[in-house]
């Protein structure tokens, strides 16, 4: 039988795709003694038992829903990795609501985030670019977050547009919504701070309240 605990693990590699060993011992075994040990553990036990499969050609080893279509061997893990450290990077940050991997809105061709997410009550569309996108690449994922805003399937306000990456784009034409770009999502927040050090700072329409 399952505990609420292996409920939690299966459902959060469903959600996110797929989870490392290290990461799953910091989102649910986190308050014991030997994290890593403890996890180490209910994972062989679930994999013995069908629950779960894992890839052996990262380190520390990545672990997937038993049902998932994902070959081991693809990018996509990777990538779905790299979403997972902006989760991670968030809850550490605080005030975290909601945090959807790869939603889908509408019909085909309308922008598909890595992410949606809720940080202190503002809304986030957030891009995790592992590869470089040519400026013409960018233009057409942009403009696909423009059928989005057009489409009206968002209430208002309309999230804001973050790119995190080490490559910086040139953003031209007037959007309707905040573009930014950073390496990280605290590098993002860092930059806020230093512009306006105060309790509530506003930069180019963004409100975060960061005290």
């Amino acid at each position: 039988m399952l505990t609420n605990r292996d409920k939690a693990i299966i459902e959060d590699l469903r959600r996110f795709r797929c989870l490392d060993r290290d990461s799953i011992a910091e989102l649910h075994f986190a308050g014991l003694k030997k994290p890593v040990h403890s996890a180490n553990n209910v994972l062989l036990r679930l994999l013995r038992d069908g629950q779960v499969t894992r890839s052996n050609i990262y380190t520390p080893y990545v672990y997937f829903p038993a049902d998932t279509p994902i070959k081991k061997t693809s990018q996509k893990v990777g990538h779905f990795l790299a979403i997972l450290d902006v989760y991670k990077e968030l809850r550490k940050l605080g005030d975290l609501g909601t945090f959807m991997v790869e939603p889908k809105y509408g019909k085909k061709g309308v922008a598909e985030p890595d992410v949606y997410c809720q940080y202190r009550r503002t809304g986030f569309f957030v891009e995790v670019q592992r590869t470089v996108y040519s400026e013409k690449q960018m233009r057409e994922k942009l403009d696909r977050y423009v059928d989005l805003y057009n489409s009206g399937i968002m209430a208002s306000p309309f999230p804001h547009v973050l790119i995190l990456g080490n490559h910086r784009y040139t953003i031209d034409g007037d959007y309707s919504f905040r573009i930014f770009q950073a390496n990280s999502f605290t590098e993002f927040v860092q930059s806020l701070k230093q512009q306006q050090p105060v309790k509530q700072v506003e930069s180019k329409g963004v409100k975060i309240k960061i005290g």
